[in-house]
């Protein structure tokens, strides 16, 4: 690539960051830095109604949470109305654009419904024309669409050809004076010299029109790529029946940045490697556009969980400690005032090695794994109506309780040598005990190696906690 790349993002404030336009971003973002390009950030903030503060605000933040910083804008359009003036006086000036005085009572609705009326405002000459908009008479601005055949290479999708005779005169300017998508989008592109339009499939339709508009301009018409879809696991458009889809909710979530970035890589885009896990410089290193396939893209929150588990698995135990913390006290878990004191430093890293390998979210930490930080925990419905309903349990635990109480001593080996022999002595499967204790000890159905958590609580906050489930199996068994 002999000219210098130059990729934007151009979202619409009309809602938050979503999965799609995170995704988008992200590609233009990597195929920015991987040719040592620019990345544009651009507002298409047009539809005043439906555009805010708070949304723009909203995708921002999103952007820096994955830490797609751009390198110009942001840009908004809203103030670059006048600009889209110039461009459409440049186009009616030259004969590429006309007046059209249809239907325009509401500018928006001037799409081309009326045929007939259109070729015969298409058929008017310039001083009719111009004559009837210095009166007053509302008008919208429509393109002249040229006849023959539109075609261009896409990136991502192969060749495309549309034959003009489908194209209608589409609008570039309504009758309020807004610009359409159509014509804000060109103007821009050309003004801010963009080599790559990075999009998604959902534009395909959108640019025969557009590359119309560039050689009507006599300027050089981009490389396009355009993205294939997000679906959710039914195959189905992602959206919010398929759960969140706005970024920063699985922020919120638990999620970590650098995971969600690994993860929405992979969405239609593939390295040609069997490895899943890439740091950024890798991605950054590997992305190529010829990589992105054309079949939709399925997201899958279990596959988003396993990223985000492998991440939280492999990070440094600082900074673990630090989400788990932010997590304990946001839920109201953690109020000690001195984190730093060495015993309770000790305590929390011992828990954070234990429950590491099955934590899959920051927020696992108070909320599957909260008894591994607070006495202050309950017992999982479902893993209760489980694991402790068995009328035995309010013998065998009791006595149990009496064995540990009892034994000289208190480890690894010991605690699973006396539940072993007090099981076969008392006639009962292990499996019994040690799905109860762990239920006792956990308040959940799954949790790490019952002993080692034994371990890890001491004989004192064990022989505690079997006393409380000494108190509950009653209510759960007798009802």
């Amino acid at each position: 690539m002999n000219k210098q790349v130059r990729v934007r993002f151009a979202p619409s404030p009309t809602g938050y960051l979503h999965v799609g336009g995170a995704r988008t971003a992200l590609f233009n973002w990597l195929f920015a830095r991987r040719h040592g390009g620019r990345f544009i950030l651009r507002i298409e903030d047009t539809d005043f109604a439906r555009s805010s503060d708070e949304m723009v605000e909203g995708i921002l933040h999103g952007m820096r949470w994955l830490g797609l910083t751009w390198d110009e804008g942001p840009f908004y359009q809203s103030q670059r109305i006048d600009r889209y003036s110039e461009a459409v006086e440049r186009m009616l000036g030259d004969n590429s654009a006309y007046r059209c005085f249809c239907g325009v009572e509401d500018g928006r609705k001037n799409y081309g419904e009326n045929t007939t009326a259109e070729h015969e405002c298409a058929a008017l000459s310039t001083e009719v024309s111009g004559r009837r908009a210095a009166s007053g008479e509302p008008f919208a601005v429509r393109f002249r669409v040229p006849p023959g055949r539109t075609s261009f290479t896409d990136k991502v999708m192969g060749k495309i050809e549309v034959d003009n005779s489908i194209l209608e005169d589409f609008v570039l300017l309504r009758s309020d004076g807004v610009p359409t998508y159509h014509l804000s989008v060109v103007t821009d592109d050309m003004d801010m010299e963009i080599t790559h339009v990075i999009r998604g499939a959902d534009h395909i339709s959108n640019t025969p029109k557009q590359i119309l508009l560039y050689r009507a301009a006599g300027r050089p018409v981009p490389e396009f790529a355009h993205l294939p879809l997000i679906l959710g696991p039914d195959k189905q458009r992602l959206s919010k029946r398929h759960g969140a889809t706005s970024v920063m909710s699985y922020a919120d979530a638990g999620y970590q940045p650098e995971a969600f970035f690994n993860f929405l890589s992979l969405l239609g885009w593939s390295p040609g490697d069997d490895r899943e896990i890439f740091s950024r410089d890798e991605l950054t290193s590997l992305f190529s556009l010829e990589g992105v396939g054309k079949a939709d893209a399925v997201f899958g929150l279990d596959k988003l969980d396993w990223f985000n588990s492998r991440y939280l698995r492999n990070m440094p135990l600082d900074k673990l400690r630090e989400l788990a913390v932010a997590d304990l006290k946001a839920s109201g878990v953690w109020n000690n005032a001195d984190a730093a004191a060495p015993d309770i430093l000790a305590s929390m890293d011992a828990a954070l090695e234990l429950v590491r390998p099955r934590a899959r979210k920051a927020n696992d930490f108070s909320g599957n794994f909260r008894a591994f930080f607070t006495d202050d925990f309950s017992y999982d419905t479902a893993a209760a109506a489980k694991f402790l309903s068995a009328p035995e349990l309010m013998e065998l635990i009791p006595a149990l309780l009496e064995k540990y109480a009892a034994s000289a001593e208190f480890t690894l080996q010991s605690t699973e040598s006396d539940l072993r022999g007090f099981a076969e002595k008392n006639g009962v499967k292990a499996g019994l005990l040690i799905n109860a204790l762990r239920v006792a000890l956990t308040g959940q159905g799954v949790a790490p190696g019952l002993f080692e958590v034994m371990l890890f609580l001491g004989r004192e906050r064990t022989l505690d906690r079997m006393r409380r489930l000494c108190d509950y199996l009653p209510r759960i068994i007798q009802g």
